[in-house]
């Protein structure tokens, strides 16, 4: 019986790229990227005793998984710049609005610093 693959070789060393680029979010969130071999990569979020983890979402795509990864490194920074204020209760879009404008471009220019990491652009 043949083994169906669901990554390529190419997308495989890709996505291990992004997966360490972002090697500074693990520690800070309940996040982590484990290499799922011929499935792909599998993310897995916010964990909770004794069930695990209540989100998995698999990645053969390594634009996808960048995309992805970003957009919690992005949100955990928007939340810890106003945790403890009254601006926890607006949407991420709401506060990246009201944050001053040094931090915004601070944050923007990261999504630069990680896709120079992976060799997007």
């Amino acid at each position: 019986m043949d083994q169906i693959i669901y990554i390529t070789d190419e997308e495989r060393t890709k996505c291990r790229s992004v997966v360490d680029a972002f090697a500074e979010m693990y520690e800070m969130t309940d996040v982590v990227v484990v290499d799922a071999g011929r499935y792909g990569f599998v993310k897995l979020q916010y964990y909770r005793e004794p069930q695990g983890f209540e989100v998995l979402t698999t990645f053969t795509d390594s634009r996808k998984l960048f995309d992805s990864l970003w957009l919690d490194w992005f949100e955990e920074q928007i939340l810890d710049a106003v945790l403890g204020t009254p601006l926890e209760e607006l949407g991420y879009e709401e506060v990246f609005a009201q944050l001053p404008r040094e931090k915004q471009d601070e944050l923007t220019r990261k999504k630069a610093y990680f896709e120079k990491k992976v060799s997007f652009g």
